[in-house]
């Protein structure tokens, strides 16, 4: 049920929520722009796979379902079931990474960067100049910085890198995608130092998609080998089901690499479970399975990624500055300029989403200082991005919704000098921005 709250009302929530969306219940939120990860809404016929879940404990038909197709949309061999996709980036790192060795990613997000350093690894993003540059339009904003990463190589020596990877679309730098050449040269790269490569492969449908929009001789090709193309340039990925898996829960490590599968199903029994259910209960590789199925139809993807430049036009409309162009899962808003009033130290990006909350019942989620943590000297270590993230679940709202948001925003703008920040009253160690509480500065 979606049930409609006065202002008075959502000023009450947000207070005994501590000025945190994520602490917010959903029965309160009246369209939920939080995050697309699990979200969306399942097929008719993902809803049928889950009545004939096999739920044995080991070697359950399903696996083998789920298993059979990553092979056939990824092509790799070796499969390795995960509950989402965080699990998958815990035993890949605990097989790859030692302590003091250095992750390249084009841009890590939250998760992945703290699963690094929960291995004694350290971080780097080496994403392209044009990924920090929010007003000027660019294909593929997401790319791999190939000559930097030659350089961090040069400079460091190969045995300090535990693996490259890159995250495609670039969720921490406005969803933007990564083109199929740049990935071609960053598996060069690695492949002539001896670096494993991965990517992290949640939304890879739509990348796939900007792909063939986008890249000089792409247009004419299917999605499926174009998926294909991609995940050929590297040794294996990651991946969150509960985003281009159009599932609510699940994901799992992929590789061709049979000596890293080994290792790595040792850790998934400690982590997760027997390699042939990994967390996931049957029903939900049956739902994967079919999910991975129907990502790739062009014409869902062409709705999928229509929807969220429907929401970058409205906002443009409503004067509200966004990183252009829009990405494939979400529009991101450019708050050092919608905010430039408020100093970082004041997360302004954390105070949009609350505003939003007060202002529409919307909620939102802060990909900014907050998320950025603090570095090694205890300070907060900002991020050169201070954004608010519309995630857009799959399959779920329509475009009057978002027409919703848009006006909100627009609300917002006309009186952006009035909103105010935010100070921490309670903060955690790590991933702070899950459970961190906050009270308005005054």
């Amino acid at each position: 049920m979606i049930r409609t709250t006065t202002r008075a009302e959502r000023q009450s929530i947000l207070d005994n929520a501590g000025h945190n969306p994520f602490l917010i219940r959903s029965e309160d939120v009246f369209i939920d722009l939080l995050t697309d990860s699990g979200t969306g809404a399942m097929s008719d016929r993902q809803w049928g796979a889950l009545m004939v879940g096999d739920e044995a404990y080991a070697g359950a038909r399903s696996f083998y379902k789920m298993r059979d197709a990553v092979e056939r949309v990824m092509g790799f061999p070796f499969v390795l079931p995960t509950h989402q996709g965080r699990g998958a980036e815990n035993i890949l790192f605990t097989v790859l990474v030692k302590p003091g060795q250095y992750v390249l990613n084009n841009t890590h997000f939250d998760t992945t960067a703290a699963h690094v350093r929960h291995k004694g690894g350290l971080p780097v993003d080496l994403a392209v100049p044009a990924a920090y540059d929010t007003q000027t339009p660019g294909p593929f904003k997401g790319d791999m910085d190939v000559a930097a990463l030659e350089r961090f190589i040069a400079e460091k020596g190969r045995e300090s890198i535990a693996l490259i990877m890159s995250t495609v679309t670039s969720n921490g730098a406005g969803g933007q995608p990564v083109a199929l050449e740049n990935l071609r040269l960053t598996s060069q790269v690695a492949r002539r130092h001896g670096i494993p490569f991965y990517i992290d492969a949640c939304r890879f449908a739509e990348n796939a998609y900007f792909i063939k929009r986008r890249e000089a001789g792409q247009g004419d090709r299917a999605i499926l080998d174009i998926a294909r193309d991609m995940m050929s340039t590297c040794d294996g990925c990651t991946m969150s089901a509960k985003k281009d898996g159009l599932a609510n829960i699940g994901g799992f490590l992929a590789t061709r690499d049979e000596a890293a599968y080994k290792a790595a199903v040792q850790w998934g029994v400690l982590f997760e479970g027997f390699p042939t259910y990994g967390g996931m209960a049957g029903r939900d590789m049956e739902a994967v399975a079919q999910g991975l199925a129907e990502v790739v139809d062009e014409s869902y993807l062409a709705q999928r990624t229509g929807q969220v430049a429907h929401l970058g036009a409205a906002l443009r409309r409503a004067g509200v500055p966004i990183v252009e162009p829009p990405g494939g899962h979400a529009v991101y808003i450019d708050v050092l300029r919608f905010l430039d009033h408020m100093p970082r130290e004041a997360f302004p990006a954390w105070a949009l989403t609350c505003e939003l909350y007060l202002e529409a019942g919307v909620r939102a989620v802060e990909i900014g200082g907050v998320m950025a943590g603090r570095d090694d000297k205890g300070q907060n270590a900002f991020s050169r991005l201070e954004l608010v993230r519309l995630a857009i679940p799959r399959r779920t709202y329509t475009d009057r919704h978002l027409d919703v948001v848009a006006a909100a925003l627009g609300a917002i703008a006309a009186r952006r000098r009035d909103v105010r920040g935010v100070r921490f009253t309670y903060e955690p160690p790590f991933l702070r921005h899950f459970t961190a509480r906050f009270a308005p500065l005054l």
